[in-house]
């Protein structure tokens, strides 16, 4: 996957979850490239990868994410709200 010369490569601190941490390393070792350019990669193909469509949610005539049969819009605050309330 070539690197897009208009992203700048900077350090940046990452707290990741053990499991995805030797998913890049195994991943970086397997291409031969840093475990930062390895995350990144990963990233980048799981933005591109076609998401399955929710059965909880739908997208409406203007495109936007909406409540599936409730058709009420999904703002960012819902979703914050919803993801502070996970006891995880």
């Amino acid at each position: 996957m070539a690197r897009n010369p208009n992203i700048e490569s900077q350090r940046r601190n990452l707290n990741i979850d053990s499991d995805a941490y030797t998913i890049a390393v195994t991943y970086a070792g397997a291409k031969g490239i840093s475990i930062g350019a390895a995350v990144s990669e990963l990233l980048r193909r799981a933005e591109l990868a076609p998401q399955p469509p929710s059965p909880l949610l739908t997208t409406n005539r203007r495109g936007l994410l909406v409540k599936a049969k409730a058709g009420r819009v999904v703002t960012p605050e819902m979703v914050k709200e919803l993801s502070e309330d996970d006891p995880d």
